[in-house]
């Protein structure tokens, strides 16, 4: 008893000359060593003194979440485990096997190895299924995703031990797979949409994605690229300078990028330097209400530039920064420090009340029921959040995201309730990896790919020219027995159209989606958009302004 008194004692003493220290070198004054008193003596309290036993490690979590939570939307903390599910994808990259999967059931269907990765250098073929991992069954024991993906990864250099079942052979094979670097590329997609007109797709602003969107550009000017499609849609942001490298390559030396500034920190400008390789030719680029933070700050910058034309629906509005503050145990809080303004001086953060996050979290839900989606007369500004671009002094507003120059409804016939449904519940998809697994070799024959004889690699054929994606996208229809099964299953887990006209509806859109998916199963990402881009709004906008009037 006696030393557990001390024990506590001893702890509220270390705090108290914690915050005498503070204070003494002054970075605290007299309130704030006052409140940390009270915290200090709060935490000690309850810890010492509470009727039942308390966990430390959430009692402090709590107080900093309670801390943040009455600030800006934005400020959050995030858990050791978060921190790196957070930071992984914009890192660009990660240490594990190199396999892109789905799982089909309860077993893991390899659906892609990685371009040169230890899986692909060993042999493991799209339409493998995994069933161990280091001789620990991971199939048919209903094992979670994630304990799968913790198994498989590790640090390089490891070895793990892969029981694979593939199609056509009755015995389980094992790979001993090295573990690598797998890189996390932020460019979905990247070809010529048509002659003289190039298409990259962005799915984030990483760490990697100035160099990749480097290596598309020249690779795309090589084939002709004269004009850029540049589509940020679904595109959450990522990191600012990122979107500061690639704003370099399409704007002339000295244009404004994009500046920060906040309370305690500095105005901090970021100017093109005049080494850009595409600052020529015509951008539009493509937005909608998901394109947030760093894919705003592009799509604001080439507008307020005057650079080129942004096209689609009026993106989300997030114009904070963001300074993550590293803490002992590897979590991490993130704190708004500054907002972000574009060249000709908008802020473009939506309003927000500080503590009422779920008001902020219904702002997109909210838009679609007064219309705004669908019409952008039902868009508003005030003439307070009236700006003027830099060169041709076209109007543009602030005040909540960027507002495109040409507007592209959402058009809510395109997928029906039914498809939807067959979509939420993972029908199409489940469909696509069964008939990808069961037609793969077939495909690959006729589409110009063949696998060598011991079935371990792919070659291309004499004539894949002549076959290729351009014969699938002109000759490949997805059988009417898979659509039907598609429908047949839908119907069994109680999901019916309502009328034959959303029937033939929903089987256009789901045609459409398992042409694509079959693509991006033969091919990459960037097959997969050549398919859905063809019939896609955004791009018949973005081709209009491209396109020189017949």
């Amino acid at each position: 008893m006696r030393k557990d008194y001390y024990h506590r004692l001893a702890t509220l003493l270390l705090l108290f000359m914690a915050v005498l220290t503070a204070h003494s070198q002054g970075r605290a004054g007299r309130g704030e060593e006052s409140s940390l008193q009270k915290l200090a003596i709060a935490t000690v309290a309850v810890k010492s003194l509470y009727v039942d036993s308390v966990d430390d490690k959430k009692l402090v979590e709590d107080a900093i979440c309670g801390m943040l939570e009455n600030l800006d939307p934005h400020s959050s903390y995030s858990t050791p485990k978060e921190v790196k599910a957070l930071t992984e994808p914009l890192q660009g990259n990660f240490e594990g096997v190199g396999v892109q999967f789905n799982m089909l059931e309860d077993t893991l269907l390899v659906v892609q190895t990685v371009s040169g990765g230890p899986s692909e250098k060993k042999g493991i073929l799209a339409g493998d299924r995994f069933v161990s991992v280091n001789d620990t069954a991971i199939a048919g024991v209903k094992m979670s995703k994630e304990d799968i993906m913790r198994r498989l990864r590790g640090p390089k250099g490891t070895k793990v031990k892969i029981g694979v079942k593939r199609s056509g052979i009755a015995d389980v094979i094992y790979f001993t797979v090295t573990r690598d670097k797998i890189p996390l590329n932020t460019v979905d997609a990247s070809y010529m949409l048509r002659p003289g007109i190039g298409y990259i797709r962005l799915s984030s602003f990483g760490a990697t994605t100035h160099a990749e969107f480097v290596e598309q550009i020249t690779k795309l000017k090589n084939e002709g690229m004269r004009d850029l499609v540049l589509d940020l849609q679904d595109n959450g942001g990522g990191y600012l300078q990122a979107a500061a490298d690639v704003l370099n390559e399409l704007l002339e030396a000295g244009d404004l990028l994009v500046y920060t500034k906040g309370r305690t920190v500095r105005r901090q400008e970021f100017r093109a330097k005049g080494n850009g390789i595409f600052q020529k030719g015509r951008v539009v680029v493509l937005v909608n209400e998901f394109s947030a933070s760093a894919a705003e700050i592009v799509s604001g910058a080439v507008q307020d530039q005057d650079r080129g034309t942004v096209v689609g629906r009026r993106t989300y509005g997030k114009g904070l920064v963001q300074r993550p503050v590293d803490l002992p145990d590897g979590s991490m809080i993130r704190l708004t420090v500054a907002h972000y303004f574009t060249p000709s001086g908008r802020c473009i953060q939506k309003p927000y009340v500080k503590g009422s996050r779920k008001d902020y979290q219904n702002e997109l839900e909210n838009r679609y029921k007064h219309g705004e989606f669908t019409s952008s007369d039902s868009i508003h500004f005030a003439d307070s959040l009236k700006y003027e671009t830099l060169k041709l002094h076209r109007t543009v507003y602030g005040g909540g995201g960027v507002m495109p120059d040409y507007f592209v409804p959402l058009d809510t016939t395109r997928y029906t309730k039914c498809h939807r449904e067959l979509s939420a519940k993972s029908i199409i998809l489940n469909a696509n990896l069964r008939y990808a697994e069961n037609a793969r070799k077939e495909l690959l024959k006729r589409y110009g790919k063949e696998p060598y004889p011991d079935g371990h690699s792919v070659i291309e054929t004499d004539n894949t020219a002549k076959k290729g994606f351009a014969a699938f996208m002109r000759d490949y229809t997805v059988p009417q027995e898979l659509l039907d099964g598609i429908m047949a299953e839908g119907e069994k887990q109680g999901i019916t159209p309502k009328s034959e006209e959303e029937r033939k509806q929903t089987l256009k859109m789901v045609a459409m989606q398992m042409k694509a998916l079959v693509a991006r199963d033969l091919w990459t990402m960037t097959e997969y958009y050549r398919v859905t881009n063809e019939d896609n709004d955004f791009i018949k906008c973005a081709l209009q302004q491209l396109t020189p009037a017949q």
